[in-house]
Formats: structure tokens, C-alpha cells, sequence
């Protein structure tokens, strides 16, 4: 489905704390680095772009229900940062608010919209994770990729 709505600024990833399913343990020490400035310069120098465009193609989301997801501000809410406990890259999607309902954007929305809607999400997150590691060399993505180049430095 090709949709004719302009593709959103990409999530801002500074200033968040510890991500909901991290777990802090006595191996890292509270020292995480979760990589987040260089993940934001990717999705601004087009892994965002790139992923979403992707997604458009396939998903099953109507225009309208893609702006009522923009308005939500869920696009903005997505985090992409690199789990140093699990060595690899992570992407937590957003939840609808739970006064979804009460919201003049989803009013005439179901159950089974917001489903679908979160299961989109899911689906977003998958493929711009999938751009990151392709931008970031592969499928094979570890700590090492990190000190090969400065992402956070790229001239726009």
C-alpha cells in the first residue's frame, strides 16, 4: 500500500533513561552505554526514512489511521539504543496511551484497531532495526562494529 503521508521526523533518542526491559546487572557495573547519539545520527542520515518507506509498502494501516498514530506522537516515542547486556541492537515500540479511547485522533477506534495498530508499530520497529544493522555492517552487529566508526561525528 503506498501511502500519501509524509514520512515523520525521526524518534529523538537523547535524554531517556534505562530502557523498560532493561535489566541492570552486576556485569555491567551501571555503566551502560546504550549508544543512543549514534543510532539517532542513522535514523537522521536516512535508516529512519529508509525503514519507514519499507514498511509503507507492506502495512495494512490506513492514512488516516497512520496520522492518528503521528498526532499520538508514537512515532517520536520509539526507541532504538544497543543492549551491552545481550551485545546486540535493540528497537522497543511505542503503546497506544490508555485514554486512546477518550482521544479525538483513535474516538472511533476498536479494540481490534488498536491491535492492529500496535502490531504495525511492532512491524515498524522490526524493519527500521533491520535498516540500523544494515547501516551498521550486517547482520553480525557487535560491540567491535562500534569502535570501527564514529557515527556520532558524520558531517550532513
Amino acid at each position: 500500500m503506498t501511502l500519501d503521508v509524509s514520512i515523520p521526523e525521526p524518534p529523538d533518542l537523547s535524554n531517556r533513561g534505562a530502557p523498560e526491559e532493561f535489566e541492570w546487572t552486576e556485569d555491567t557495573g551501571g555503566a551502560e552505554d546504550f549508544r543512543r547519539e549514534e543510532l539517532e545520527a542513522l535514523l537522521k542520515d536516512g535508516a529512519w526514512a529508509e525503514g519507514f518507506n519499507e514498511w509503507g509498502e507492506y502495512m495494512s494501516m490506513d492514512e488516516q489511521q497512520v496520522r492518528a498514530v503521528e498526532d499520538l506522537g508514537l512515532f517520536h516515542e520509539f526507541d532504538f539504543y544497543w543492549d551491552p547486556t545481550q551485545d546486540r541492537l535493540r528497537a522497543d515500540p511505542p503503546e497506544l496511551p490508555e485514554d486512546w479511547a477518550e482521544r479525538e485522533a483513535t474516538a472511533s477506534w476498536n479494540s481490534s484497531t488498536v491491535g492492529a495498530v500496535e502490531s504495525e508499530l511492532q512491524d515498524l520497529g522490526d524493519v527500521v532495526h533491520e535498516v540500523l544493522k544494515d547501516y551498521l555492517g550486517g547482520d553480525d552487529v557487535s560491540e567491535h562494529h562500534w569502535g570501527d566508526r564514529d557515527y556520532g561525528d558524520r558531517e550532513e
